[in-house]
């Protein structure tokens, strides 16, 4: 079992930024890739980005490229989102979730997050 944390949402103005984190524990070692998810009121969830657990192939979802970063602290077994030039469409809860295997699903999920952008 793989247990996920999110922390670091919160309430920012148009322009800003935050950074997420979500911490690993419990069998980190059978995660493959870990990926970020955001979902809005009304709206389906939609992928934000995701990278390989032992690091690099990082993607993003075409909304947030050149916006948010993906980085990861492996002592602490924790990975950021940092958001950057943050817009009020970016509102939405985010997830972040692991999956064991490149063809297995995201099984692993953390509580998530809220973020608000304000205009």
């Amino acid at each position: 079992q793989v247990q996920l944390v999110e922390s670091g949402g919160g309430l920012v103005q148009a322009g800003g930024s935050l950074r997420l984190s979500c911490a690993a524990s419990g069998r980190t070692f059978s995660i493959y890739a870990l990926g970020w998810f955001r979902q809005a009121p009304g709206k389906e969830r939609e992928f934000v980005g995701g990278s390989l657990w032992t690091g690099g192939h990082t993607k993003y979802g075409d909304s947030v490229k050149g916006r948010f970063t993906i980085s990861k602290d492996n002592a602490k077994n924790t990975v950021y989102l940092q958001m950057n030039s943050l817009k009020p469409e970016d509102t939405a809860v985010y997830y972040c979730a692991a999956k064991p295997g490149p063809s297995a699903d995201f099984g692993s999920w953390g509580q998530g997050t809220q973020v608000t952008v304000f205009s």
